[in-house]
């Protein structure tokens, strides 16, 4: 009988490992599922960036694509260096309300669309989904090239020596390489539509795509060959 209780035992054992490793099992399918929902995720409910890349090393770090279905952080992220936790198409549709100055004039250029975060952010969906049907490609993927290619690498700065002041090469951070492209392009489409027949979402597709392809009559890319050149006479 002790024998028989000892066999029952080990069987009840090995029974219970069988059923764990079931449930081990299980769990990790569950795990999978959820991972692969996650990953299907899309930005606006409209478009997949899990495949979006960034290839500039230093411009990775500070282009957000997280995917939501609402890019608005309501402005909580205000620490120093955080626009990398901030989506680069809210981003973009803040300054699509202030695209801020140009120049040394310090003038404001751009604000009628000041705090109407709903109409900005209406005119970047109409301009992606411009960008899309003339492209046939993944629109955001296409804003983020056009960004590596139209950002300067090199600017000028003013330095001041023995009363008198001089131009100085300097090399641009890469947050200010995302910022300062963004406002050119918006700043370049502004002018392309503003009293003129073409729509914003339009004009601002169109910089974007020449941008993407390199163009020499887009607006950013001709700030971005100024900025090079300056900075290469300066040196």
């Amino acid at each position: 009988m002790a024998y028989q209780g000892t066999h029952f035992n080990e069987y009840n054992r090995y029974s219970d490992e069988d059923n764990f490793e079931e449930q081990e099992e299980e769990e990790i399918d569950q795990m999978a599922e959820i991972e692969k929902k996650e990953s299907g995720f899309k930005l606006f409910g409209l478009y997949d960036v899990s495949d979006v890349k960034a290839e500039d090393p230093g411009m990775k770090r500070y282009i957000n694509l997280d995917q939501k279905l609402v890019v608005k952080s309501c402005g909580r992220i205000r620490e120093k260096f955080s626009r990398g936790r901030i989506n680069i198409l809210e981003i973009f549709a803040n300054l699509i309300g202030i695209a801020g100055h140009r120049g040394k004039k310090h003038k404001i250029q751009v604000g009628w669309k000041a705090g109407k975060y709903s109409q900005n952010m209406r005119i970047v969906l109409d301009c992606l989904k411009i960008i899309e049907e003339k492209t046939k490609q993944n629109p955001v993927q296409v804003l983020v090239t056009a960004l590596e290619n139209a950002a300067p690498r090199d600017g000028v700065t003013v330095i001041e020596y023995g009363g008198a002041r001089y131009p100085q090469a300097v090399d641009i951070s890469p947050l200010r390489r995302v910022t300062m492209t963004l406002r050119t392009i918006v700043q370049g489409s502004y002018d392309k539509s503003f009293n003129k027949k073409a729509k914003i979402e339009e004009a601002l597709a169109d910089e974007i795509i020449k941008a993407y392809n390199k163009e020499a009559d887009s607006y950013a890319m001709q700030k971005k060959n100024d900025s090079e050149k300056q900075a290469d006479s300066a040196r």
